[in-house]
């Protein structure tokens, strides 16, 4: 009866948070995911009321929430793994011609979330409070890689001695998307009125249905196309496999990489590669089964409509058992460093959006910034509500440039390669080190766009 218990308790969350972003206007203003909702409804149901409540009551919160603690670092590796399954990339000429700019513009986003954090950590917060050097990555973490990271993460910030630091993550992303809406929003009020946004859609525009997060009955879009005759395998049946096969070889890498390592003299007992996490792989396996795939098969049997459907599917419940099971102990007991840190990351993306942007990418400028913005301090999703307001019809070249942007983007920043080895680094080499190779990745970024963009940029206005 655990399991029953612990899934159908996943299932109740996600399907209250729903009916209240249906029922209640302020929800839907701030646009939360229906998963953030429920997930902070777990977190006080399960966590706040259990503190009062007799012995009881929290053996029932135990069956109800069993499990729940390591569905994040399981999930992710799904959400990871379908990323680009079903996808059919472009060359990366065409990319780099279409989305140059805006890949130069949210790599310098998001290593400043790094030169941002670990700053504050070695100037301020560790010589006054004590912190730990780690700290310093709980905002890129959570903004840039967001609640899947954080989770993910769980088991290398435990290896590496600092159980907390998937809670501080987890509390970072839940601040980093709420904050990103609420920003993001002011700062769209800011642009209209300086006549910078001509596109808007505003909130009291948006039709019942949009608001409460609901498809009109006569435009609702496919969930996704069927490849496999039912009598043969179910679709989703066969693509869930093929997730599977694609963590198998993420697994794989690891495993490989594990046994390397432990062969070669100097860096067998430092374990980097045991505590680096799986999720990162599991995206280069996706992208290993995908290119077999396409070479073997006659007929594509991957549609990305259901991959997207399978990961949307993970992340959800992924969000809800992640928040649900923060330590609120943990978070109060470092509040301050944890507060400094999370201002400092939203001064710095506001500071990317106000000052930066209108510098650095050509036409649209602020369309392409808000949806940098949400991505980096939210999810991707975030990032597309935020353009939608602004360019509802598509209008501009932002959508094209911030999509593109992504497939260059995500393998190594938001939650890729870089975001995983960047908390071992400053394990390993030390904050200072992983601080000076941050700044070096802004400033390197910056002359990449100088020698490559900005003459274009400029005869082009």
């Amino acid at each position: 009866m655990t399991i029953v218990t612990s899934f159908c308790g996943l299932c109740f969350l996600l399907i209250l948070g729903k009916l209240l972003r249906v029922k209640l206007r302020f929800l839907q203003k701030l646009y939360l995911p229906s998963s953030v909702i429920g997930g902070l409804l777990g977190l006080i149901i399960l966590q706040c009321l259990a503190q009062l409540a007799p012995e009881s009551w929290n053996t029932g919160v135990a069956n109800w929430t069993a499990g729940w603690n390591k569905l994040p670092g399981f999930l992710i590796n799904i959400v990871f793994a379908a990323l680009f399954l079903g996808v059919t990339l472009p060359p990366v000429k065409n990319i780099w011609q279409k989305a140059g700019p805006q890949l130069a513009y949210g790599q310098i986003v998001a290593w400043g979330q790094y030169v941002v954090g670990l700053g504050l950590v070695l100037i301020l917060l560790k010589p006054i409070f004590g912190t730990k050097e780690l700290f310093g990555v709980i905002v890129p973490v959570g903004f840039e890689g967001g609640h899947g990271t954080a989770g993910g993460l769980q088991e290398t910030f435990t290896r590496l001695g600092w159980a907390a630091g998937a809670d501080f993550g987890m509390a970072s992303a839940t601040v980093g998307i709420i904050s990103a809406i609420i920003v993001g929003m002011a700062l769209i009020n800011w642009a209209v009125r300086r006549g910078i946004v001509t596109h808007l859609k505003k909130a009291d525009l948006l039709s019942a249905g949009e608001g409460m997060g609901l498809y009109p009955l006569d435009n609702r879009p496919a969930a996704g196309k069927q490849t496999t005759i039912s009598s043969s395998v179910d679709s989703l049946a066969l693509h869930l496999a093929i997730i599977g096969i694609a963590v198998l070889v993420g697994w794989g890498i690891k495993q490989l990489l594990v046994l390397i390592e432990t062969n070669l003299p100097g860096l067998g007992e430092q374990e980097i590669m045991r505590a680096f996490p799986l999720f990162p792989l599991c995206m280069i396996g996706g992208l290993i089964v995908q290119f077999c795939v396409s070479r073997v098969s006659k007929i594509d049997p991957i549609d990305h409509g259901l991959m997207q459907r399978l990961g949307g599917t993970a992340l959800d419940f992924l969000v809800i058992a992640a928040i649900s099971t923060i330590k609120l102990e943990v978070i109060a007991s470092g509040i301050w460093p944890f507060l400094a840190i999370v201002v400092g990351g939203i001064l710095w993306n506001v500071f990317c959006v106000m000052w930066l942007a209108k510098r650095l990418l050509p036409t649209d400028w602020f369309e392409r910034a808000i949806a940098e913005m949400g991505q980096s301090m939210g999810v991707t999703a975030t990032g597309l509500l935020l353009l939608r307001v602004v360019d509802p019809e598509s209008k501009t070249d932002a959508p094209a440039a911030f999509g593109y942007k992504q497939l260059l983007h995500e393998p190594f920043m938001g939650g890729g390669l870089w975001t995983s080895s960047a908390v071992l680094l400053v394990f390993h080499i030390g904050a200072l080190k992983v601080f000076l190779i941050s700044v070096g990745a802004v400033i390197a970024w910056l002359i990449v766009w100088r020698l490559l963009f900005a003459k274009k940029q400029t005869s082009s206005q």
